[in-house]
C-alpha cells in the first residue's frame, strides 16, 4: 500500500502483467472466495516467467487484500479485499442511471472557475475568453468509489447554483433547476489506465484499467452546456444490453435492441 492506503502494482512489466491477470481472474469471479491458487512455479510457468516475478505479484495481490498466503497450505482467495457487487447497466444510458435512482452519494475534490482548456472550449464551440466551473467529484455506491468526475459548465450557468449544490444533487438536476433546456448529449466510451491521484480516489491500485467516457450536453440552441470526463472502475459494472435477431436468410445476425423497453427511464 502506498501513503494514501491505495494498492500498488509490483515491479517490473512482467510482475504486473501476472499481477493484472489474476487480478481480474478474482474481480471476474472466475476465482472465487476460498479458492486455492496454484503454487509458484505452475503459476510461473503458465505465464512463462520467473517464480520471483510470480513473488512479486502475488505479493502486490496480498498487499491489496485480495488473497491470503498461508505457510504451510499455498495461497486462497479473499472477497474483503474485492469491491462489491458489480451494478448492471443499460447501455442505452451506461452510467448516468445510478445518480437518477439515488444508489449513490458524492464527494466534491475541487471546485473552481477558470478557462477551459482547449480541447473543452472546442467541442463545447465556447467564445474566446469564456470561463467555466471546473468541479471534480468521485461517486460512491455502498461505500465504494465507483467513478472520478471532472466536469465543465459554462460560467453564466454555473453561477445559478452553489458548491455544496453540486455536492448533493444531480449535475443535470441543477442545469435544468436553473433553466437549461437541455435537447440532447453524445458521449464516447474508450479505456485507460488509473493516474496515481485518480488511482487514490477510486481506491484501487495505480495503473489499473479503467472505463473514459466523454459527454458533451446541448441546449435546445445547440450551445454546449456541460462537458464531462467521466472515469470509472470496470470492476464495478456490468455492461448489459438486450440483442434482437435481424435479417433474412444467410444475412440474419445481432443487432442491439438500444432503446427499447427502456424509454420511461430517460
Amino acid at each position: 500500500m502506498d501513503r494514501n492506503g491505495t494498492a500498488m502494482l509490483p515491479e517490473g512489466a512482467k510482475a504486473r502483467q501476472v499481477y493484472l491477470s489474476l487480478r481480474e481472474d478474482i474481480a471476474g469471479g472466475r476465482l472465487a472466495e476460498g479458492d486455492s491458487l496454484p503454487g509458484e512455479q505452475r503459476l510461473a510457468e503458465g505465464f512463462g516467467v520467473s517464480r520471483v516475478t510470480v513473488r512479486r505479484a502475488l505479493e502486490a495481490l496480498a498487499a491489496a487484500g485480495m488473497i491470503e498466503r498461508r505457510a504451510g497450505s499455498g495461497t486462497v482467495v479473499r472477497l474483503s479485499g474485492q469491491p462489491r457487487n458489480a451494478v448492471a447497466m443499460d447501455f442505452t444510458t451506461l452510467m448516468p442511471q445510478l445518480v437518477e435512482m439515488g444508489q449513490t452519494t458524492a464527494r466534491l475534490l475541487s471546485f473552481a472557475y477558470s478557462a477551459p482548456p482547449e480541447f473543452v472550449a472546442r467541442a463545447m464551440r465556447l467564445p474566446a475568453g469564456s470561463k467555466v466551473q471546473i468541479a471534480t467529484r468521485v461517486r460512491i455506491a455502498e461505500g465504494t468509489p465507483f467513478s472520478h468526475l471532472t466536469t465543465y459548465v459554462p460560467e453564466a450557468i454555473a453561477r445559478n447554483y452553489s458548491e455544496n449544490d453540486l455536492a448533493t444533487t444531480p449535475l443535470y438536476k441543477l442545469l435544468e433547476r436553473g433553466g437549461v433546456r437541455i435537447e440532447d448529449a453524445h458521449q464516447s466510451v474508450s479505456a485507460t489506465l488509473a493516474a496515481p491521484e485518480v488511482a487514490a480516489a477510486l481506491e484501487v491500485a495505480v495503473g489499473s484499467a479503467l472505463l473514459s467516457l466523454h459527454r458533451i450536453v446541448r441546449d435546445v440552441d445547440g450551445n454546449g452546456v456541460e462537458y464531462l470526463s467521466g472515469l470509472y472502475r470496470p470492476d464495478m459494472f456490468r455492461l448489459e444490453m438486450p440483442l434482437t435477431r435481424v435479417g433474412r436468410g444467410s444475412a440474419r445476425h445481432w443487432e442491439p435492441a438500444i432503446g427499447q423497453h427502456q424509454g420511461d427511464r430517460a
